[in-house]
């Protein structure tokens, strides 16, 4: 029919519009692109937040987080920034910290935080731009082989080149960040398969198959047989001692060792990421052992015929000269790593499995034991060697900086530290009551960790409070974090102890270069509190040992971010100390001597 009339016309209008509609939601609305897969399967893994700083090719994966609802992005000023968020957000949490950056030189200023997670077994995923897959190898603008680059400091890595291995890839990459010995996993998405489409429901199917990595199985359980000739061993020993790592916080052990400790009346040093593991002030708890521990968790090791070490390593902080550490003693070791058992010290007994699945049965089998000569003779060591220093009325002590935000606090709060002798009069000074309160960068020894830690951390937990305890040289570093703070208004509270040095150096310079302090003085700093001012933030100068407590306590407590610039005595040392090279029991007492 050539003409039709006005009713048939508009019918034909419509199917055809129907028709055009239907086409629509066929095969544009349910699909999706490869940044939505990649936010949408982030989203069923769980992950409500994320670190990142955008560039040339995560621009896609921006684009959709512009309006994607769920997932939280921060902001960071700087890519190593967003991978030490990542790193605090994880460590209190438990969960899996995310960053993201772009290809090049986004991607290769993660890799300083990547190496702090692998270095203290934080689970995280840290998510790359790449160049599109046509580019790669042909030195594109801002290419680096990230996965070459980053294979060293990841528990695993991936290049995607097909989208449909992305959900699959990405949920594996979380499985295996948070299972066994946690860390973390790099994922590289080449731009051109963050644009490409796939069908929703095949995403869907894709993400739903079952996960299957035939070549990574850990062992949580322990074996029977080990398990029960450590019980024997630890039946018989007349002065048996625990050494708490990482390892017992990792996994939720705390409970299950406090519980083995009073059935057994056993004393318990702690390594410096163990801190927490079991209350400072229990009276079983001896502190940190190693370099800077104290003098009673030290003489207890070399005294000790049986060490009963959990989830740690055994590295040279901790056992100083290896040849003369615990030479009295049989030792057990408990790691879900089999490759930390004799990497550094032969265990007796040693026991693959999650520290808290081994403490439940070795609860089981171990006697009830009263408290003995050894645990009199480790107390008396507690009492006769007390953490100590020498207080001044006319300047600011670092030591009495952190007793009294540890009272003001109550031990309650989450303390992060930078690297230094901050850390070190932190992990001294401050009453850790709780597991996951404490944040410090232990293997990598990486200044810088602090705000940007202290700001996930904030992230994580934000009815906590969150205080980051930092030099003033390493918080130059990473500075430009203070935006963020103010940008999200993050309410940590930045506590500089300012001696005007590279303390830790200096200290070092000091006690074995004969005093030769060699580009250690930080006399020309920023005024910091103008600095924090110039951020928006608020900032409080404390010079006066008279005005620490009240000016601490008006401000600690506040929901606003606040810097604390507080002058302290410059030369202070962070004692005791074994010396490089020495035994675990031979230190440097406060007065210098040996």
């Amino acid at each position: 029919m050539l003409f039709m009339g006005k009713d048939t016309k508009l019918k034909g209008v419509i199917s055809l519009a129907f028709l055009i509609d239907g086409v629509r939601r066929k095969y544009f609305m349910n699909t999706i692109t490869g940044a939505r897969v990649l936010l949408e399967t982030l989203k069923r893994e769980g992950v409500t937040d994320i670190f990142g700083y955008p560039g040339g090719k995560v621009i896609p994966i921006y684009n959709e987080l512009y309006d994607f609802k769920g997932i939280h992005h921060i902001l960071t000023r700087h890519e190593q920034g967003a991978s030490h968020a990542a790193d605090g957000y994880a460590r209190v949490t438990g969960k899996v910290g995310v960053c993201l950056a772009t290809s090049g030189p986004g991607a290769t200023n993660l890799i300083t935080g990547i190496m702090t997670a692998y270095m203290d077994s934080v689970p995280m995923v840290a998510i790359t731009g790449q160049v599109s897959t046509d580019q790669i190898g042909k030195d594109a603008f801002q290419e680096s082989d990230i996965t070459g680059i980053t294979m060293p400091v990841t528990k695993h890595n991936y290049l995607v080149k097909n989208l449909r291995d992305l959900p699959r890839i990405i949920k594996e990459a979380f499985y295996i960040a948070k299972t066994g010995r946690p860390g973390p996993v790099l994922i590289d998405i080449p731009s051109d398969i963050q644009g490409q489409k796939m069908d929703f429901n095949e995403f869907d199917r894709l993400y739903n198959q079952e996960l299957k990595l035939e070549s990574y199985s850990p062992n949580y359980e322990g074996h029977p047989k080990q398990i029960k000739m450590a019980a024997k061993l630890i039946n018989c020993a007349k002065r048996p001692l625990i050494l708490a790592g990482a390892g017992v916080i990792k996994s939720r052990a705390s409970s299950e060792l406090i519980e083995f400790v009073e059935k057994t009346n056993i004393p318990v040093a702690m390594t410096l990421l163990g801190l927490g593991s079991i209350p400072s002030t229990h009276e079983l708890s001896l502190g940190m052992l190693g370099m800077h521990g104290t003098v009673a968790s030290n003489y207890a090791v070399y005294e000790a015929d049986l060490l009963i070490a959990v989830g740690m390593r055994f590295d040279d902080r901790v056992t100083g000269k290896l040849q003369e550490f615990a030479p009295n003693s049989k030792i057990i070791h408990i790691d879900i790593d089999p490759a930390e058992i004799g990497k550094n010290k032969k265990p007796d007994v040693p026991i693959v499995g999650d520290v808290k699945e081994v403490f439940k049965k070795l609860i089981e089998k171990v006697r009830e034991k009263e408290k003995d000569e050894w645990v009199e003779q480790v107390t008396q060591w507690k009492n006769e060697y007390p953490m100590t220093y020498e207080k001044s009325d006319v300047e600011i002590k670092p030591q009495q900086v952190i007793e009294k935000i540890s009272e003001i606090t109550g031990g309650n709060a989450i303390i992060v530290t930078d690297v230094g002798q901050h850390q070190m009069w932190t992990a001294q000074y401050y009453n850790f009551n709780r597991p996951e309160t404490f944040c410090s960068s232990g293997g990598a020894g990486t200044m810088g960790y602090g705000l940007p830690a202290a700001l996930g951390a904030k992230v994580g937990k934000p009815e906590e409070t969150v205080i980051a305890v930092v030099g003033d040289g390493g918080i130059q570093m990473t500075s430009q974090e203070l935006m963020t703070l103010a940008h999200f208004n993050i309410p940590v509270k930045v506590v500089i102890l300012n001696n005007s040095y590279l303390g830790m150096v200096r200290q070092w310079q000091e006690l074995f270069f004969d005093n030769r302090y060699s580009s250690v003085d930080l006399e020309i700093s920023p005024d910091f509190v103008k600095l924090a001012e110039a951020y928006k933030l608020k900032g409080v100068r404390i010079e006066k040992p008279e005005d620490l407590d009240r000016l601490l306590r008006e401000n600690l407590t506040t929901n606003e971010p606040v810097l604390f610039d507080i002058k302290v005595s410059k030369e202070e040392n962070v004692l005791p100390m074994v010396p490089l090279g020495k035994a675990s029991h031979v230190m440097i007492g406060k007065k210098g001597e040996l």
